[in-house]
């Protein structure tokens, strides 16, 4: 097994701190500068999230190869919660009983954080089945869904910053 997995460049909304799910976002200029100085090998077939910021960063870090969209990929549709940080949430009822859930309940008319994850896991494991090499383009959350299955520990343990992400081979995983 040989996997690479890329969260996609900075947006405006990831520069404010701001939950951006399903919102679909373009990359901010900034995002397109810092993923110009980024370089990744190819390993085999590129699936990407259908959501703008995934879909420009899979053409700039792999502009000569083919994207295969994967809507399984997407981020977890944050409901309320979407467009707004930690500042514009501070004092919400629903959003404080979401802090003290650790993350578990469900997000205001958006998605249960179980199905987000459960729906990541079942797209990397049908990808795998039918690959032993690929690369995905997705969002943080989805390679922390991932990561969590793969490797363990807790689902928050596996942030990764924009245009970064993890190899995993046979041997294990490495932050790239």
């Amino acid at each position: 097994m040989k996997v690479l997995m890329i969260r996609h460049g900075f947006t405006k909304s990831n520069l404010e701190k701001r939950y951006l799910g399903k919102k679909d976002e373009s990359l901010c200029n900034d995002g397109v500068l810092a993923l110009s100085l980024l370089s990744y090998p190819k390993i085999g077939m590129l699936y990407v999230s259908p959501l703008a910021r995934c879909r420009q960063t899979a053409e700039l870090l792999f502009p000569w190869r083919e994207k295969i969209i994967c809507k399984e990929l997407q981020e977890c549709d944050f409901g309320d919660f979407e467009g707004k940080n930690f500042e514009e949430l501070n004092g919400d009822p629903a959003y404080q009983g979401w802090i003290e859930s650790g993350g578990r309940s469900c997000f205001p008319n958006g998605e249960n954080p179980k199905h987000f994850r459960e729906r990541c896991v079942y797209a990397f494991e049908n990808l795998l089945m039918a690959h032993q090499e690929f690369t995905i383009v997705a969002h943080g959350g989805t390679l922390m869904a991932i990561m969590e299955h793969v490797a363990g520990s807790c689902f928050y343990n596996w942030g990764v910053e924009n245009g970064r992400g993890y190899l995993l081979t046979d041997e294990g995983w490495e932050r790239v």
